[in-house]
């Protein structure tokens, strides 16, 4: 089923065929559609449209100078007019309303995250804090500074990252202290017993919270695999398309970082001529050294996919 969603995602722009989405699941035509129903909380047309609105909302939000058309075909609605009316039934504005009022929308939303910040141990990191093996990544272009509201200080590069064969396990919930529950309790036992503790891992939140309703969030919990690694039942394996991303080195407290991301999105990106593209966006650590339990700090790489404008 994980397949099936990372399938949807990767063709919202294109017809997609239930028929086609059953085989891809190894699931008859007749019980898919029951199955779907029950595992996601809601239909498959739902969730394809539900998709495709909350990817267009997020271009919107990015800085992009596509048009509402483009945007709207980009995202698998034939015409402007069916688009504008369904995202108005979703959003309660028009998209070019949504997009015009992006400025607003980030700075309540960093505000909140300050009057709000994340309760308990959210972070990956923590779920190996006993381990103290060194490891440095191997990022080393060019560094632009900059620095988030929190006054928690950051290099932003611009660099080509190589793809990235990676095994993962999906948790579908709010983002938060359950992802770093995730981790502990579900990803790093899994990682132990393969001999993966050493990895470099991957943490990808695929939907801003700002628009995809909390309990719909998908986020996977990632570490690095050889080639010729084969999994099978709890984990499944996917490909981190390599190309070109803006690359921030953070390192603060876990509840700093949701403010680092929403800047650098909406503010970093789009100034320096930028504008995100339809690669996932990760965070990237080695499980030995992302937390440092004497200071209560996080290290990552905030990796976000960019093109030019």
């Amino acid at each position: 089923m994980n397949r099936v969603l990372n399938y949807i995602d990767a063709h919202l722009e294109q017809p997609l065929d239930g028929a086609e989405l059953a085989e891809i699941a190894n699931f008859s035509r007749f019980h898919f559609h029951r199955i779907f129903a029950a595992w996601m909380g809601e239909t498959l047309g739902n969730y394809i449209r539900r998709r495709r609105l909350e990817k267009a909302a997020l271009r919107l939000s990015c800085g992009s100078y596509e048009t509402v058309l483009e945007t709207a075909l980009a995202t698998g609605f034939n015409s402007g007019e069916a688009f504008a009316r369904a995202f108005k039934l979703k959003f309660g504005c028009t998209p070019s309303d949504w997009r015009a009022n992006t400025p607003h929308r980030a700075a309540a939303l960093v505000a909140a995250i300050g009057q709000h910040p994340a309760e308990g141990e959210s972070n990956p990191g923590q779920a190996f804090s006993n381990m103290n093996q060194t490891h440095e990544t191997a990022f080393g272009d060019s560094v632009v500074s900059y620095r988030s509201a929190k006054d928690t200080a950051m290099n932003v590069r611009i660099i080509d990252l190589p793809r990235t064969r990676v095994a993962y396990q999906r948790l579908i919930g709010p983002y938060g202290p359950a992802i770093g529950e995730f981790w502990r309790g579900t990803m790093a036992p899994w990682m132990h017993s393969h001999g993966f503790s050493e990895g470099a891992c991957f943490g990808i939140g695929y939907d801003d919270p700002s628009i995809t309703p909390a309990n719909k969030c998908r986020y996977d919990a990632c570490v690095e695999v050889p080639a010729d690694f084969v999994t099978s039942g709890q984990a499944d394996i996917q490909t981190l398309p390599g190309g070109r991303y803006a690359v921030s080195s953070f390192k603060g407290k876990v509840e700093n970082i949701a403010d680092a991301w929403t800047r650098l999105i909406r503010e970093w990106i789009p100034s320096n001529g930028l504008q995100c593209d339809d690669r996932p966006c990760f965070e990237r650590f080695y499980a030995a050294t992302a937390f440092n339990p004497q200071t209560g700090e996080f290290s990552c790489d905030i990796c976000i996919p960019v093109k030019a404008l």
